[in-house]
């Protein structure tokens, strides 16, 4: 069953028109961007590392530094992230926010229904920045050892869909590579940015709602 979307928030996002700032991840800066642009929506917005997720230390004191230096320059802000660290919520407990809904970014992006139902066939979902940046990516996280990261993702994964949406720009060679790197076939989804829209609509109206 899908679950009804909010109604999109006003232009002014907090009252008084004190700055709001959304701060997370950079996997869809282009996509988040662009949908602030088309709705008006007087939000900053600070993206940190896409690859961060592979890195929890660094997650938590990247993303407590922002917000921290957020609330030191009088802004208020809302997280961009999914359940990409165990102690999110922690985290935006204590910085008195709330982030996006969603698992993670490729569900906030196609709607968890497709993300399962792909998920299920074995699939690793590819985005634009992370074609892009894959190998470097891969092997800081995994190691050098090509056997040893074929394996990893042999266990786990039958193949790779890339997912194009109309931020993308042609990264078709950038993905065919990053499937060759895990010798893993490639496949292509193109995404709307609806799901997306109403996920980052429903964050600034939650953060609007906040005492």
């Amino acid at each position: 069953m899908k679950t009804a979307m909010p109604p999109l928030v006003a232009a002014n996002a907090l009252p008084g028109n004190k700055p709001l700032v959304m701060v997370g991840c950079g996997i869809l800066h282009k996509e988040v961007d662009y949908l602030i642009r088309k709705n008006g929506w007087n939000v900053e917005t600070q993206f940190l590392d896409s690859a961060l997720h592979n890195y929890l230390g660094k997650l938590s004191d990247q993303l407590n530094a922002a917000l921290a230096a957020d609330e030191q320059a009088g802004k208020e802000a809302v997280v961009f992230y999914g359940c990409c660290h165990p102690k999110i919520d922690d985290i935006m407990q204590n910085h008195h926010t709330v982030r996006t809904h969603g698992q993670n970014c490729i569900v906030m992006l196609i709607g968890y229904e497709k993300f399962m139902e792909e998920l299920e066939k074995g699939a690793y979902f590819l985005l634009e920045d992370w074609a892009l940046t894959w190998e470097p990516m891969i092997t800081q996280a995994f190691g050098g050892n090509l056997a040893v990261i074929r394996e990893i993702f042999h266990s786990s994964h039958k193949g790779i869909i890339a997912i194009r949406t109309p931020c993308s720009a042609d990264f078709r060679a950038a993905a065919e590579a990053a499937a060759a790197f895990v010798d893993l076939p490639l496949t292509w989804m193109d995404a709307d940015l609806g799901h997306l829209e109403a996920v980052l609509a429903d964050a600034i109206a939650r953060k609007q709602q906040l005492p």
